[in-house]
């Protein structure tokens, strides 16, 4: 289609990442089906990068995560150390049409900085917008720099002015969704399984004291701060209480774990992730927070795993309660729910996901709103979400 799209994937993981990483496996899963359309792309990412792109641009050698960790005055310049190289390969070339860009907060910042003369942009926001509100409480990318959501629900909830630039939202896809109606299904265990960062939002302890309560048994699958195997946990010294994921971890979670009812298995990858959601007999998400996008949901839903969760955030635009999943108001009755998953047909999760869930789906959403970032815009203000 004669389009040439600069993706900014950001300078923590590689594309696509060894195990989690949220952003830039939707990256990875957007890209191909975008090459597929005929759009041209320019990855901007960590040399170690593997994705098959049509060039790079790399800032570092290899993903500046683990930096994370350390005092804020030694890592705050990183993100502002790739945008550089981002900006100053935008001055140096004409031939790029758009921006998509995926680096929290920075990248909008410095796009919307660039002025009119640099090319259109859409910075796609996959997190929680309660964040950053100096930033967009007084955003202004004049005609030319847009935001999307990963759910309408997350837009909603936007500050005014962000949701002004909005030209609307694209739920996730998962690789996992193509033909997942026709594969066969897989035998299901007893367990249920927590998928996702090991945090307070995600509310981990709260399904592991569901399962000590129900007698189910529990797996956690997820990285808890930097540490993304027990052993590296049990390893790492005091100082690691300092991060509070690891915090919460340690005072929350780990009362709760036995090792057998309750067990924390660390990240889990590729077709080790798939075995284990596609033999549990549900996905559990206890969620205190209003969760934006839902990644580890589609997956569930494509692997043929009903999902149980609080019903929060996206979790209504992707599960169909009743038939897909179950959604509950509270713990209490999330523990009920959890119970009667068993009745849900494997076969309708698979369903549902190989129709609103797969690459293709979301590539040509985006194509969409590539379209309408491009085309001249109505002033801040009078633009209202799709």
């Amino acid at each position: 289609m004669g389009l040439t799209v600069l993706m900014n994937a950001g300078p923590w993981l590689p594309v696509p990442p060894p195990g989690y990483g949220g952003i830039e496996n939707v990256v990875a899963t957007l890209v191909p089906e975008l090459r597929r359309l005929g759009v041209r792309v320019v990855l901007a990412s960590v040399e170690t990068s593997t994705l098959p792109v049509d060039e790079r641009i790399s800032v570092f050698g290899d993903g500046q995560f683990p930096a994370l960790q350390r005092p804020y005055n030694q890592v705050c310049g990183i993100a502002q150390a790739h945008l550089a190289g981002v900006v100053r390969a935008l001055r140096a070339r004409d031939d790029i049409d758009l921006v998509h860009d995926h680096v929290e907060a920075v990248g909008l910042a410095t796009l919307a900085a660039m002025g009119p003369d640099a090319p259109p942009a859409l910075h796609t926001l996959h997190w929680d917008l309660a964040k950053h509100p100096a930033l967009y409480g007084h955003l202004d990318g004049g005609h030319r720099v847009r935001v999307n959501g990963v759910s309408a629900a997350q837009l909603a909830r936007a500050p005014r002015r962000l949701r002004e630039h909005a030209v609307g939202h694209v739920h996730l896809a998962t690789p996992l969704a193509v033909d997942a109606d026709r594969r066969p299904p897989t035998p299901k265990g007893d367990h249920v399984v927590v998928l996702g960062r090991i945090n307070p939002g995600k509310g981990q302890d709260v399904g592991a004291r569901l399962a000590r309560r129900l007698g189910v048994p529990l797996v956690l699958a997820g990285p808890v701060g930097p540490y993304h195997r027990p052993a590296d946990l049990a390893a790492a010294g005091a100082e690691a209480r300092q991060n509070p994921d690891v915090r919460f971890f340690h005072e929350e979670v780990a009362p709760h774990l036995d090792g057998h009812l309750v067990r924390w298995v660390g990240t889990v990858a590729g077709q080790e992730r798939d075995d284990l959601l596609a033999g549990a007999r549900a996905a559990l998400f206890p969620l205190r927070w209003e969760e934006p996008g839902g990644t580890a949901v589609v997956e569930s839903l494509a692997l043929g795993t009903p999902v149980v969760a609080t019903g929060r955030g996206c979790l209504p635009e992707l599960v169909e309660h009743g038939r897909t999943g179950l959604l509950a108001a509270d713990e209490e009755e999330l523990g009920d729910l959890l119970l009667a998953a068993s009745v849900l047909d494997p076969r309708e999760c698979r369903r549902e996901a190989a129709v609103r869930f797969t690459p293709a789906v979301m590539a040509r959403r985006y194509v969409e709103l590539y379209e309408r970032v491009r085309t001249p815009a109505a002033p801040v203000g009078d633009l209202q979400p799709a």
